[in-house]
């Protein structure tokens, strides 16, 4: 990894780290009033606020009151993915970058106890938030691991459905991203993401002007890139479609994907027969 990709991650973790604070922090003031009070406090843990067009406003209200107030606060991303990926009982499910667990405890909810839903995250502070949200949740089919979305910590061929909310564009290595996807989801599997994609007009400098790297928009790709990295992972059956603009020619779209039921090896299928051993 190069210095300035090194030090972008830094930002990243930086920034999520601070926020996984501030919830925490409003978490406790809350409790302390409670407990101070004998009654209920007026406010729990207040949501970060970064603009319309990300957070935890993108959730239906029922979603919202079904989940513990640290993680709706802490949701940092630019959709639902939940409500797109078509989740069922006994699926297997990986959120990347996971924050808060938001999407990790939803999809819990929709797997059932058959299935599991894992969270990844490589912020200390968002893992110990996370981990407080499930024991709040009483989650019993959930697991968060530390790690990068570029080395995901999962054997090969293990997860139904990997989503993600609005976080492949914070990273560095977009293509590492994408094959380890493919690497961990079993044959047939699925993707239901949201992310920021940017209009193929746009060039990277056009995006840089638009936002900061850690507000989701300089690290976003194309539409046209987007479908080119999915591909050459080996991902068919790509669909992008967007939702809503987040900046003049970025948008928060729905990023669905599958990775092929059997997979042909074409060098050997085209490779000429020996008749010897």
């Amino acid at each position: 990894m190069s210095e300035q990709s090194t030090d972008l991650r830094e930002t990243v973790r930086q920034r999520y780290a601070a926020a996984a604070t501030q919830v925490q922090k409003g978490a406790r003031s809350s409790s302390g009033a409670d407990a101070r009070s004998g009654g209920t406090a007026c406010c729990g843990p207040q949501a970060i606020e970064i603009g319309d067009n990300f957070g935890s406003t993108l959730y239906a209200a029922d979603e919202r009151e079904a989940l513990p107030a640290g993680a709706v606060a802490a949701s940092l991303g630019c959709g639902n993915p939940t409500a797109v990926a078509d989740l069922h009982e006994g699926e297997r499910v990986l959120d990347l970058g996971s924050g808060g667990g938001v999407d990790v405890l939803l999809s819990a909810r929709r797997v059932g106890p058959t299935g599991k839903a894992y969270g990844l995250d490589m912020t200390e502070e968002m893992l110990a938030l996370a981990l407080a949200n499930q024991k709040k949740a009483g989650a019993t089919n959930v697991e968060f691991l530390k790690g990068t979305i570029e080395a995901i910590p999962l054997p090969a061929n293990t997860i139904d459905v990997v989503i993600s909310n609005c976080v492949i564009n914070l990273s560095t290595d977009k293509q590492a991203v994408f094959a380890e996807t493919f690497r961990v989801l079993a044959p047939g599997g699925r993707i239901g993401i949201s992310d920021v994609v940017a209009d193929d007009a746009l060039t990277p400098a056009q995006r840089a002007e638009r936002g900061d790297y850690v507000g989701c928009i300089a690290g976003a790709l194309s539409f046209a890139e987007y479908r080119q990295g999915l591909e050459s992972a080996g991902f068919t059956g790509i669909e992008i479609t967007p939702t809503h603009s987040v900046a003049d020619g970025m948008h928060s779209a729905i990023v669905r994907a599958t990775k092929p039921a059997t997979e042909t090896n074409t060098a050997e299928a085209t490779a000429p027969q020996s008749c010897c051993g």
